[in-house]
């Protein structure tokens, strides 16, 4: 039987099981230039965080970013004026079913800090 886009593949990986805890809160990121690559504007926006880990974050994106591609992200911070800007890498991408009329949509983004 043929998988569709919303059927996703089920990983027994002790990685993901780290504690998290939810965090529905927009964050702003910027797209990371490549040093060796073509000099191209940096890209950004607002994300909207699902929850947060130790390790990394699950947020929601209208792009998907390639994996590998490294972000800058804001993470909040208990103090609402502060925000922490963290190096975060793409693990994974997946988009949601619900597309608009125009083929744009929204995609989960799985993210791991990097240290």
């Amino acid at each position: 039987m043929a998988q569709t886009e919303w059927e996703w593949p089920m990983t027994n990986c002790q990685e993901s099981q780290s504690e998290r805890a939810a965090l529905l809160r927009p964050i702003p990121y910027e797209m990371t230039a490549l040093v060796d690559g073509p000099t191209t504007p940096v890209r950004g926006g607002k994300a909207l965080s699902l929850n947060i880990s130790s390790g990394g974050m699950l947020v929601l994106m209208d792009q998907a970013p390639d994996v590998e591609q490294v972000l800058k992200i804001y993470v909040p911070t208990p103090i609402s004026v502060a925000e922490t800007p963290t190096l975060a890498e793409v693990r994974w991408t997946r988009k949601l079913p619900f597309s608009r009329a125009n083929g744009s949509g929204a995609y989960f983004v799985g993210l791991k800090f990097m240290f």
